[in-house]
């Protein structure tokens, strides 16, 4: 009934689950919830990232602030983020941003010896904390193990050097996007394809092929044997009506009909290393619980308030 809510209990299915990929169904929800969750992944889940660089000797091509940058986009494994204290939060150090509960420390030291270019890379980089280390690509890298490296932070030629201190703090992707650990979140409503089965058997064989072909992507396909069309992979459908405007053309409006489930959404999530794909969506939700207890309690106050005027306000030291 219009004007009315009612509860709902989404639900998640897994479809596909990698390392540093995922892709999942999410139902009986709707497209703020999707994108709540969405947003959630990209801005709010927390990592570990480089947010502050003493340099003692650079000699490099290389301008102090830029390879300060550099370390800060390079990837951090954060399992353990979730558990860790914002700087700004940490009473241990008064909020310096520099102790065991809020911050981890990096050295880095290099030095070309050879007339050959020396490449300096994360697997350099030295941690005070064996579970806080730049993630390692070398798996998905396609190298052989001789050849495999870490990202690339400056190159040095013979008698250049590079000497360093790092701190690694714990962040969000709203404050800067070096602590987002997504490198991209995406969902689509799942579409819903019925087709005109009366109205396809008065084509012949050559049109149904031609309709089928109208189609950018392979959503359609025609059955060698039977002579039928069928629905082979309903999301490589992207809603973009050629199949819709070929029937038309064809005279036959009608012919197909398309339309996206409102509460059914197929999300893809990418994540840099960071922390695994599956985790970010569960640290996610977390948070978007979280979140949302936070506005259920702020409701209950102002329930209070208006029910007991002053008294409520002042009992919280309003």
């Amino acid at each position: 009934m219009e004007g009315k809510s009612y509860q709902r209990f989404p639900r998640v299915k897994i479809r596909e689950m990698r390392h540093d990929y995922l892709k999942f169904e999410l139902r009986d929800t709707d497209a703020s919830v999707a994108n709540a969750l969405r947003r959630v992944m990209i801005a709010e889940v927390p990592t570990v990232a480089i947010d502050l660089v003493e340099i003692e000797i650079n000699s490099s091509v290389l301008n102090d602030e830029f390879i300060a940058h550099r370390l800060g986009l390079i990837p951090l494994t954060s399992d353990r983020a979730m558990s860790m204290r914002f700087s700004r939060d940490c009473d241990a150090c008064d909020g310096d941003g520099q102790c065991e509960y809020c911050s981890v420390e990096f050295h880095l030291r290099a030095r070309c010896h050879s007339d050959q270019t020396l490449d300096v890379t994360s697997k350099e980089l030295l941690s005070s904390d064996h579970t806080v280390v730049p993630v390692d690509f070398s798996d998905a890298s396609g190298y052989e193990a001789s050849e495999q490296r870490g990202i690339i932070i400056v190159k040095l030629r013979r008698g250049q050097e590079l000497r360093l201190r790092a701190i690694a703090r714990k962040g969000i992707g709203k404050d800067h996007a070096k602590w987002s650990p997504a490198a991209t979140v995406t969902f689509m409503y799942e579409p819903d394809i019925r087709i005109n089965e009366e109205m396809m058997d008065t084509l012949s064989l050559e049109e149904k092929t031609a309709w089928v072909d109208s189609s950018p992507t392979k959503v359609f396909e025609l059955d060698p044997n039977t002579g039928k069309v069928l629905v082979v992979d309903p999301e490589a459908y992207t809603y973009d009506d050629e199949v819709i405007k070929k029937a038309e053309a064809m005279g036959k409006p009608g012919l197909v009909d398309i339309t996206a489930k409102e509460d059914s959404f197929i999300f893809t999530v990418e994540s840099t290393g960071a922390i695994k794909a599956s985790q970010l969506l569960l640290n996610a939700i977390e948070i978007l619980k979280q979140k949302l207890d936070a506005v259920r309690l702020s409701e209950d106050t102002v329930e209070a308030d208006d029910q007991f005027g002053e008294l409520g306000a002042h009992m919280r030291g309003g």
